[in-house]
């Protein structure tokens, strides 16, 4: 598996993306090509040791998207944004995943823009996956949409279903609805026309 980094997304960027990569190589011996200012990124590989790894692969990326910009104009007007150039790697096939740790709103703008939606959902939703005594619990959605409607909300528990069945091996996933209680009645009028 080959997976595309936004080395300039985040913070301490590219320091810390650099070395949860070179851990994810030693760990998961998988590809990944690091986005990003190419000087930078191979400072920071040398200071690991990994410099000439051939499983951590340098792109150039010429831009990056800072935290505060407006996600859709960011993503408009940097061509070259780090964060841009790798969901374009996924797209043309070299990459088959694209990670960020930089603007929430860039990243879902960027992936809706050049990945598409699946076809059947209409808008995007973000995967948390929460620790619990039992194992894994995957919030959806995490950050993606904040004024949600009850459709949106019966999509995310789909994707949140599947997800959990094919990545996290959960034959029958329990699906939940985040509530003030659990009467049906409780929550506000989304909640309440999304519980049926």
């Amino acid at each position: 598996m080959r997976i595309a980094v936004d080395a300039m997304g985040g913070d301490y960027a590219p320091a810390q993306i650099v070395l949860g990569a070179v851990e994810a190589v030693r760990k998961y011996k998988c590809d990944i090509v690091l986005v990003g200012d190419e000087a930078k990124i191979k400072a920071e590989l040398e200071k690991t040791g990994m410099a000439n790894n051939p499983h951590l692969i340098i792109h150039h990326a010429s831009e990056a998207i800072e935290m505060g910009e407006h996600p859709v104009e960011a993503i408009r007007h940097k061509k070259d944004a780090s964060l841009v150039v790798a969901t374009k790697l996924v797209k043309s096939g070299e990459c088959d995943g694209v990670l960020s740790a930089g603007s929430t709103g860039a990243a879902t703008v960027a992936a809706k823009m050049f990945l598409k939606m699946i076809k059947g959902i209409d808008r995007p939703s973000i995967a948390t996956p929460l620790p619990t005594t039992h194992g894994i619990a995957l919030l959806l959605d995490s950050g993606a949409i904040v004024d949600s409607k009850p459709r949106d909300l019966t999509e995310m528990a789909m994707m949140g279903s599947i997800f959990s069945k094919y990545v996290y091996g959960i034959d029958n996933p329990k699906v939940g609805l985040l509530n003030i209680g659990e009467e049906e009645t409780k929550g506000n009028k989304k909640v309440q026309a999304t519980y049926p």
